[in-house]
């Protein structure tokens, strides 16, 4: 979800649920140990509770980071041992650190070793052709421990030559089932399932049979879904509705770009919120042609707005 699970997204997701666990982008240990902390790690605290998710594979730099993360107060540490790009493989980091299940376990102790929050990770099923539901327990088998209780599982195979990130999402077979089985066969962990949810009704079918539901790009692409998660999945409060999120985010862009943010970096999480209604083609058109440069205002994400006819 780089670029997608911004820290301006994340605000705009947190108003329309209280109870789901948000989390951040990838970020690779190199970036916050030589980057901008403060750009890459801060938040709001009302985006909590927040998950950081790094991308890395050496121990020492990823008790670093899990360290730093717990001095910008997020919620949990994530290890990131699920994505298949060409690009984090080139460094070792994603899908292909599931070959090695004994380094991933030295990175995850060494994790929580400087963290006083818990420490989790996320990977697939399995790699490339290996489709042995042996491999795959035998990896959250090696790995799991107290140092690590909590893992999402992305229910497909990670192909790592040939495909790209977008078609390791479409074509590997999901297997649920596998997931499943993992929980019976090791019932003390937290099992989290991820891939091709893309309703509330399909995650509380899966509630049936894991511990919880991870929603990807279905919560970006389109985040209405999100203004029922309170009620349906957690059985508290009352939906919101996109007035109330529209309000909220409008007043929160105002803040952020009186600080230097673009209005263009911004408005971009608005267009999944209308998804499928009357209009959300023209909002989209107008905001791609009038959101940069110098024509870029509130105004122009007000007057895109207008155009998508929706009950607030």
């Amino acid at each position: 979800m780089i670029d997608f699970t911004d820290r301006h997204f994340r605000y705009m997701a947190r108003l329309a649920s209280q109870q789901a666990t948000l989390f951040t982008e990838m970020i690779t240990t190199g970036a916050i140990l030589n980057g901008n902390q403060d750009f890459l790690l801060g938040h709001s605290p009302s985006e909590q509770p927040l998950v950081l998710q790094l991308g890395g594979s050496n121990p020492m730099e990823l008790a670093q980071c899990a360290r730093i993360g717990n001095e910008f107060g997020y919620n949990e540490i994530n290890l990131n041992v699920g994505c298949p790009s060409d690009k984090v493989q080139h460094h070792k980091i994603g899908a292909c650190l599931m070959a090695e299940p004994s380094l991933v376990r030295e990175c995850l102790q060494a994790m929580a070793e400087h963290s006083q929050v818990p420490v989790t990770i996320k990977h697939r099923i399995g790699l490339d052709d290996d489709d042995s539901y042996e491999t795959f327990a035998a990896f959250v088998d090696e790995v799991q421990g107290d140092h690590c209780q909590v893992f999402y599982v992305h229910a497909r195979n990670a192909i790592l030559q040939g495909l790209s990130p977008k078609q390791n999402r479409e074509i590997p077979p999901l297997q649920y089932a596998k997931v499943y089985r993992l929980k019976q066969d090791f019932p003390h962990l937290q099992i989290i399932i991820n891939g091709g949810i893309e309703t509330l009704s399909e995650g509380q079918a899966h509630l049936q049979q894991v511990d919880g539901v991870m929603l990807g790009r279905a919560a970006y692409h389109n985040s209405a879904l999100l203004l029922d998660v309170d009620q349906q999945i957690f059985n508290t409060g009352m939906p919101r509705d996109r007035q109330y999120i529209v309000d909220g985010y409008l007043t929160y862009m105002t803040e952020q770009h009186a600080q230097g943010t673009s209005w263009h970096h911004m408005a971009k999480h608005l267009m999944g919120l209308f998804h499928g209604l009357p209009g959300a083609r023209n909002m989209r058109r107008h905001l791609s042609e009038n959101i940069h440069g110098a024509s870029a205002s509130l105004t122009v994400i007000e007057d895109a707005l207008s155009l998508v006819e929706y009950n607030p």
